[in-house]
């Protein structure tokens, strides 16, 4: 593989081995980066994806991290920093869903998605921090989702989570913007993955009936996204969320 934008970056992704993870370790190991990507229950999958990167002349190796268990974050983010001497990028797009009507969902099920989507992601941010303000240099890319500004019946919890990635995002990038550190979200709207081809033909047309573009998003065009905040191009933009929403309102 030749050199690419990202040669000699490394590079975290949690939740990278299905789906719109998956797209984005592939688009930063073709980019050059030396990824670490993390899974918490298909090895299987992760194997696949680990080894479809290396065929490819990419660089990646998967690690079993739950991103709601705190210690474990910390231990991963130390492990890669002794083994590559430091981390330039991290993308936060580990992330669950427990949807349910809130006069039906368990508490517990809204503190297993907040514990996940958003503090998992705070956990990330802040093993990353110190290695990256020591270099005074690094990306961090949060996956967030469309449902944080438009809402959706059913995912309270989720959309909050969402909610929430974005408001950590705005202010770490204050926080540390000082240090040539930006902190960035990408917001996907509707993407072409297994979740949206379970969903009916008649549920399938009204929703594209919102899309101004008139179809549904690629993992590979949210993943584009997610490679250009990493590289030096996007050196000039921190605290933004960047909406691949095809237009829907």
């Amino acid at each position: 593989m030749s050199e690419g934008p990202l040669t000699g970056k490394v590079a975290l992704v949690t939740g990278g081995s299905r789906g719109i993870g998956r797209a984005i370790a592939e688009e930063l190991a073709a980019a050059g980066a030396t990824v670490v990507f993390t899974y918490v229950s298909n090895p299987a999958a992760a194997a696949e994806t680990e080894k479809a990167i290396s065929e490819a002349g990419g660089r990646a190796k998967a690690v079993k991290c739950d991103v709601a268990d705190h210690e474990a974050v910390e231990a991963l983010v130390a492990s890669i920093v002794q083994e590559h001497q430091g981390i330039d990028i991290a993308v936060n797009n580990a992330g669950i869903t427990r949807d349910q009507l809130i006069m039906r969902m368990k508490p517990e099920d809204f503190d297993a998605v907040i514990a996940t989507n958003l503090r998992g992601a705070w956990s990330v941010c802040r093993a990353v921090v110190k290695p990256m303000m020591k270099r005074r240099a690094g990306r961090i890319i949060n996956l967030s989702s469309v449902v944080a500004e438009m809402g959706n019946a059913g995912q309270t919890n989720y959309a909050a989570s969402k909610g929430g990635l974005e408001a950590l995002t705005r202010s770490l990038a204050r926080e540390i913007g000082s240090r040539a550190i930006t902190v960035n979200a990408v917001a996907p709207g509707f993407v072409d993955t297994d979740m949206t081809r379970a969903l009916s033909e008649e549920v399938r047309k009204q929703l594209l009936e919102r899309i101004p573009l008139g179809r549904l998003g690629s993992t590979a065009e949210i993943a584009g996204v997610v490679r250009f905040l990493a590289s030096d191009a996007a050196g000039y933009i921190t605290g933004q969320v960047i909406h691949v929403n095809g237009g829907l309102d």
